[in-house]
C-alpha cells in the first residue's frame, strides 16, 4: 500500500468515485468504504492546511491503514526517515477520554517502528485539533504547529508500508522469545484482548472453569502467559504446562517470580504446597482425567479460577485424535469456552491448505504458490529432496515413528539447525518447514487423511504430529512423500482444483 494525495483525493464528493480513487493511488487490492462524514473530514483537514503548509497540495499520507493481523487502523500516517505523524479523524461526539486512549494504543503499536512518533486528532464537527503530549495527556493544538512539523519532515518514506510493519516486530512466543515477552514488546489482537476481558468478568461473576481454543497460530498461547502475567501483579499464580519445551520455559521460569511452573504428563500433576491466586493450564489438550481432577482438586481448596489454553484439531479425524484432553474439560456444564479464530502467525494461504489437505471433504478453488510437493520413491530419494529443501532455508520437521534414523543421516551442511523433532516443536515457530510422508498415509471414506500405525493403544497419533509440525510454518510449507503414488495424487487434486 502506497501514500496518497489528499488534496487530489478531496476534490471529488462522491464516496462512490472517491473510493475508486483511492484504491487506484495507494494500490490496495480493495475498494474501502468511505463514508460521507469521513469525505467531509478529510476534505476539511486537507483544507486547513492550506494556508500553513509550504506545499499542502503535495502532501502525501497512508490513508486507512490496517494492520492486518493485529485489526488495528490508522486513519493517517506520513512516515519520514527522522520521525512520524499520526492524525486521527474524528467528526464530532468524541469525549476527550476517548480520543486520548485511541492515541495511547497507536502509540503502542507504532513504537515498533522506532522513531519519535507525533499524534493528533482533528475534530472537523467542532474544528479542534488535540495532540498526545509525551506524557499521554490530550493537550490542545493548531494547525500552525502540525504545519510546521510537517514541512520540517526530512526523507519522506514513500514505498509499501507493510514493509515497516513485519510480523517479526509485532507477533512473538513468550517460549521462544521470553525476553521480548518479559519486555512486554508484543501486542494482542482486538480478538485476543475482547477474551480476555470476558474471562476476567466472568471469573468476576462467578465462573471458575474456562478456556479457549484455536488452530496452531491463532495466539493461543501468547494470550494466555499475558493473562497470567496480568492477574500476578497482585497475588502469585501457577502455570500447569502439558507441552514438551521445559527447556525453553527455564528462563521464563527463573524470572518470573509471580508466576510458578509445573510440569505435567498426561496423567500426572506434581505436588503443590503452597496457594496461589489463580490456575493457569498450557497445552490443555494434552492432559488427562486424573491429571485435570488433580487441578480441580487444588482449585477447589483455594477457590481459584482454572483458564485453559488447547488446540482445536476439528480438522483431523476424531479416530486420529482419542487422546485429545479437550474432551475432559468442554463436557462440564460449568466450563465456558472461546474460540481464536485469527490466524496471527500461518496466513490464510497456508491455514487453508492445511486445513484442506487433513480434511479434504472440502476442496477451495484457489492457488496455493507457497506450497510444494515432491516425490521420492524410497528413503534415498526423499531425504535427497530433504537436504535441497534444508539448504533452500526449511525446517526439516520429522516424526520419530517413520522407523527412520534422520539424527544419523546427512543434513546440508550449515551453522543454522535445520532439522527438529515433531514432538518439540510445540510453541516454535518458522518461516519454513518440510514434512516427509510415507506410505502409511492414506484418506479414508469421508475424505480425512488418516495413517494406519495410529490406533489407541498405541497413541503412534502420526497425523497429529503432522497437523503440528505444519502449522508451525509461517510462509512456507513443503511435503516430501515417499513411495505413495495415490497420496499425491490426491495432494495435486488439492493443489489444482
Amino acid at each position: 500500500m502506497k501514500p496518497i494525495n489528499i488534496y487530489a483525493l478531496t476534490r471529488l464528493n462522491d464516496p462512490e468515485l472517491i473510493s475508486k480513487v483511492e484504491r487506484q493511488m495507494s494500490g490496495r487490492g480493495r475498494n474501502i468504504k468511505i463514508r460521507e462524514w469521513e469525505t467531509e473530514g478529510l476534505r476539511l483537514f486537507s483544507e486547513r492546511l492550506q494556508p500553513v503548509c509550504n506545499d499542502a497540495c503535495s502532501l502525501t499520507f497512508y490513508y486507512s491503514y490496517t494492520m492486518q493481523k493485529l485489526g488495528k487502523e490508522f486513519d493517517l500516517l506520513r512516515i519520514a526517515d527522522d520521525q512520524i505523524v499520526n492524525i486521527e479523524l474524528k467528526s464530532d461526539n468524541v469525549s476527550n477520554e476517548a480520543i486520548r486512549s485511541q492515541l495511547i494504543r497507536n502509540r503502542y503499536y507504532l513504537s515498533t517502528l522506532g522513531k519519535p512518533v507525533y499524534y493528533y486528532t482533528y475534530i472537523s464537527g467542532q474544528d479542534r485539533l488535540v495532540r498526545l503530549s509525551n506524557s499521554g495527556r490530550l493537550v490542545d493544538s493548531t494547525f500552525e504547529e502540525l504545519g510546521m512539523l510537517l514541512d520540517n519532515q526530512d526523507g519522506i518514506y514513500t514505498g509499501d508500508i507493510e514493509e515497516l510493519f513485519k510480523e517479526d516486530k509485532y507477533l512473538i512466543s513468550p517460549i521462544t522469545d521470553p525476553g521480548r515477552f518479559l519486555r512486554q514488546e508484543y501486542f494482542l489482537t482486538f480478538q485476543q484482548r475482547d477474551i480476555k476481558k470476558q474471562i476476567i468478568k466472568n471469573i468476576s461473576d462467578g465462573h471458575f472453569l474456562q478456556g479457549f481454543t484455536g488452530l496452531p497460530g491463532t495466539g493461543k498461547t501468547i494470550l494466555l502467559y499475558d493473562m497470567a502475567m496480568s492477574m500476578s501483579r497482585k497475588n502469585p499464580v501457577c502455570l500447569f504446562h502439558f507441552g514438551s519445551h521445559r527447556s525453553e520455559l527455564q528462563q521464563l521460569d527463573e524470572r518470573l517470580k509471580r508466576i510458578d511452573f509445573y510440569y505435567c504428563d498426561k496423567n500426572t500433576v506434581p505436588e503443590v504446597t503452597k496457594d496461589y491466586a489463580a490456575i493457569f493450564i498450557d497445552e490443555g489438550h494434552g492432559m488427562g482425567e486424573k491429571a485435570f481432577d488433580a487441578i480441580r482438586e487444588y482449585a477447589g481448596k483455594w477457590n481459584v479460577p482454572i483458564i485453559i489454553s488447547y488446540d482445536d484439531a476439528l480438522c483431523v479425524s476424531e479416530k486420529e485424535r482419542p487422546g485429545m484432553g479437550a474432551a475432559v474439560f468442554e463436557k462440564r456444564d460449568d466450563f465456558k469456552g472461546f474460540k481464536l479464530t485469527n490466524k496471527i502467525r500461518m496466513n490464510n494461504e497456508l491455514s487453508t491448505f492445511l486445513r484442506t489437505f487433513l480434511s479434504a471433504s472440502k476442496i477451495y478453488k484457489r492457488d496455493y504458490p507457497n506450497v510444494s510437493v515432491s516425490y521420492g520413491t524410497d528413503v534415498t530419494e526423499a531425504m535427497n529432496l530433504i537436504r535441497f529443501y534444508e539448504k533452500e532455508g526449511y525446517m526439516f520437521i520429522w516424526d520419530k515413528r517413520l522407523g527412520i534414523d534422520i539424527g544419523s543421516m546427512e543434513s546440508f551442511p550449515g551453522e543454522a539447525m535445520t532439522r527438529i523433532e515433531s514432538e518439540s516443536v510445540t510453541g516454535k515457530e518458522f518461516d519454513n518447514v518440510v514434512m516427509l510422508l510415507d506410505d502409511s498415509f492414506y484418506y479414508d471414506d469421508e475424505r480425512f487423511l488418516r495413517n494406519t500405525e495410529s490406533d489407541s493403544s498405541s497413541e503412534a497419533f502420526r497425523i497429529m504430529n503432522l497437523f503440528h509440525g505444519l502449522s508451525r510454518a509461517k510462509k512456507k510449507i513443503a511435503l516430501v512423500i515417499m513411495g505413495n503414488n495415490k497420496l499425491m495424487e490426491q495432494v495435486y487434486n488439492i493443489l489444482q482444483k
